[in-house]
């Protein structure tokens, strides 16, 4: 979908046209792409103008109109759903005295409706005030009181399927308690009901959610409500469970087979069904009553757990509610009171580079401090450099910050007619300001890396990943002892585990504690150290870990890309570290797993020349460089076959049997398909051999394994469990 043209038309026929083409665009990025161009207080005003406009022209409402629908989009990549009922919009109440004259405007038509003879509209209203959840709608449906499907709200009618993924949060109950089915009047046998609320991520999910992206070199999200969205949205349900979501439900496409009268019962009754439901809902008497609820929800907005952007005022009464029906996109019962947006402007003194713990350089704006949102702010990160040229942001600037989520300081964007005539513009380094060692930046990726195996920004990241299961396998070596190794100067990079520690210096070490009470040997407050007999063991896991094998090393090493299946593959084709350092990108490309990208990234890292060194400083240690084969390695007489491990086995762990198994050849994956050759099956084996025996795949069990390992020939026929 293209922008709409930037100039802005003065006749009301074409300034409508024009508002509605920002507002069909705007809302494409923040629907769609969960990726928005303008704040919210923007797009508000501009559907406001529209409004107004059309209000004093009725001849422009066309059906198509922004103020005629409701927003949103429905994706092709999930399979659509057609709600139950329609599911709205909400008109907003941009400060207290539009809403003062909605609820005057409500009165005065229940009053109006009442008089007219409608006995659903009479008697004074009285109003549910709920925190309006910054998150994605969704419509979750319940077939005789079980949960069969999820759905996003999409474009009010139909809705996005995505149960697979809502499967995946915690909060949402599989079935309807009994407290809340007993106020089930008339859900007939195979009848369903559905309830409809917000999928929101939490403020903590969403800081950690964001680092992570930065860590990783993705752009970031803009706030929860977009990560949010971006995290139901996902193809796999297990990067959704991985985001942390929750929910709070509060409303219903039909409430008639509930035994419920009004909103404020209606909550009670989501509750004792088993949804969460938001606590800070309260039933207003009068207007005053709910004024004070939308100043004190907004002056306690920064204490919460997660993101709100103003009050929805709705009439309790679901009889006066059914008097005052819908407009074309909205409830006339209810009303969404948004809060003002808290954004200051400061001067942007420096962008600084930050170097993260996997070697991506981070772009932080520096600026004079600044109080948002209650509290004060004078960095923010920047994320890449193609933020940093989406922004238009330069050092000298005054900029516009808030704090996305109510929580992170952003740097929305400069004020231009501000901008300083020498303000350069942003360049990222060459060199790492951490080590100075050189900055990869990858075509087609946003990060800029360093790859410098001594950089101390990185030091803790990458030593910790050394000493690993996977990797090394020095047991003892956790991350706080590498911290303490690292504080006291013992260990910079993980050559420095064979050439620099020794058990004297490791026994030494201060762990940071120290003895609660007086003994024989101690006072009480002296410090704790490793002491000889820890320092002893790990010595001697240390000296062990030299003879892993080259494998073990180039997944140590934590090249970007090199995973255990990757290292091996290198490994077993170069057979040492020398040939593959002489290897060109187009050799290692060759290598099967492994392809131009990874075979970028080896090249890269063992060209640095800091990295050249800490191998050779490896080497000269005693460290193996170099992979064994044995004779059933070599001959890889499982080729070809594809196995799956479930269940516990006794005498192997998981890792273990997958290791013999990738020595002989064959290639072990997660899960079950029609590719599989085998599937080996433990103790508690679960939907895997299910899966297996429903396809047909033949199944072994531990003696049959052990079996293959022995041989290296798989069984004519399966064992069956």
């Amino acid at each position: 979908m293209q922008s709409p043209e930037e100039t802005e038309p003065s006749t009301p026929a074409e300034r409508a046209q024009w508002l509605n083409q920002r507002l069909e665009h705007a809302a494409w990025r923040y629907y769609a792409l969960d990726d928005p161009e303008m704040t919210d207080a923007e797009f508000d005003r501009l559907l406001v103008e529209l409004q107004d406009i059309e209000a004093l022209h009725p001849e422009l409402v066309t059906p198509d109109s922004y103020t005629q629908r409701v927003g949103g989009y429905v994706s092709e990549q999930f399979a659509s759903v057609t709600h139950a009922s329609r599911m709205y919009s909400m008109d907003d109440a941009m400060d207290l005295g539009e809403l003062d004259a909605w609820l005057n405007r409500t009165e005065e038509t229940l009053a109006q409706l009442a008089a007219s003879g409608d006995s659903r509209a009479e008697g004074k209203p009285s109003y549910t005030c709920e925190l309006k959840i910054d998150g994605l709608g969704v419509a979750l449906t319940y077939r005789d009181g079980r949960f069969v499907r999820a759905a996003t709200r999409g474009d009010g009618t139909t809705g996005e399927d995505v149960t697979a993924n809502v499967l995946t949060i915690s909060d949402i109950p599989r079935t309807l308690a009994r407290a809340g089915l007993e106020h089930v009047t008339n859900l007939g046998l195979h009848q369903s009901i559905e309830v409809r609320g917000e999928v929101y991520m939490p403020k903590s999910s969403f800081v950690r959610l964001n680092e992570q992206n930065d860590e990783a070199g993705r752009p970031p999200f803009a706030n929860p409500r977009n990560a949010a969205a971006g995290s139901l949205r996902q193809k796999d349900p297990a990067v959704t469970a991985s985001r942390d979501l929750e929910t709070f439900l509060y409303a219903v496409a039909d409430e008639t087979p509930i035994d419920v009268t009004c909103q404020h019962e209606f909550l009670a009754w989501l509750s004792d069904c088993g949804f969460s439901v938001n606590p800070h809902a309260r039933r207003c008497a009068s207007a005053s009553e709910v004024h004070a609820f939308c100043e004190e929800a907004l002056a306690g907005r920064d204490e919460l757990g997660y993101d709100i952007d103003g009050v929805v005022v709705k009439v309790d009464s679901f009889a006066q509610q059914a008097a005052l029906g819908f407009t074309a996109r909205a409830p006339r019962w209810a009303i969404a009171f948004k809060f003002p947006p808290e954004e200051k402007r400061t001067v942007l003194r420096e962008i600084r580079i930050q170097v993260g713990r996997t070697g991506v350089l981070t772009p932080v704006a520096e600026f004079d401090p600044v109080r948002v949102a209650g509290s004060t702010i004078a960095r923010a990160t920047l994320h890449n450099l193609d933020e940093v040229r989406r922004k238009n942001v330069r050092v000298g600037d005054t900029i516009v910050v808030h704090k996305a989520g109510d929580v992170i300081p952003e740097v929305v964007g400069p004020v231009l007619e501000l901008r300083p005539e020498d303000a350069p513009e942003f360049q990222m380094p060459e060199k790492c300001p951490s080590c100075g060692g050189p900055v990869v930046h990858e075509e087609g990726e946003v990060a800029f890396r360093c790859v410098s195996l001594d950089c101390p920004a990185q030091a803790q990241e990458r030593l910790a990943h050394w000493v690993s299961r996977k990797a090394m396998d020095i047991d003892g070596v956790g991350d706080e002892l590498i911290a303490r190794l690292i504080s006291a100067g013992l260990v910079s990079d993980v050559a420095d585990f064979y050439t620099k520690l020794d058990e004297a210096s490791l026994a030494a070490l201060d762990t940071g504690r120290t003895y609660e009470t007086t003994t024989r040997d101690h006072a009480a407050g002296d410090s704790i150290t490793v002491g000889t007999t820890i320092a002893a063991k790990v010595m001697a896991q240390i000296e062990a870990s030299k003879s892993r094998g080259l494998a073990r090393v180039l997944f140590g090493l934590g090249i970007r890309y090199v995973g255990e299946s990757v290292a091996r593959a290198l490994a077993e084709s170069f057979g040492n570290i020398v040939d593959l350092m002489l290897a060109d990108e187009e050799r290692i490309a060759a290598v099967e797993g492994v392809g131009p990208k990874i075979a970028q990234n080896v090249h890269a890292f063992l060209k640095v020349n800091e990295n050249r060194v800490v191998i050779e400083r490896l080497r000269s240690a005693g460290v193996v460089l170099e992979e064994e084969r044995t004779a059933s390695e070599q001959s890889h007489s499982l080729d070809g076959l594809t196995f799956v491990l479930t269940g516990s086995l006794e005498r192997w762990t998981r890792d273990e049997a997958k290791a013999a198994l990738v020595a002989l050849g064959a290639k072990v994956t997660g899960s079950v398909s029609r590719r599989t050759s085998f599937v080996v099956a433990g103790e508690a084996a679960g939907s895997k051999l299910d899966k297996a025996r429903s396809l047909g795949v033949p199944v072994l069990d531990e003696a049959a394994l052990e079996q293959v390992l022995a041989t290296g020939e798989v069984p004519q026929s399966s064992s069956e469990m």
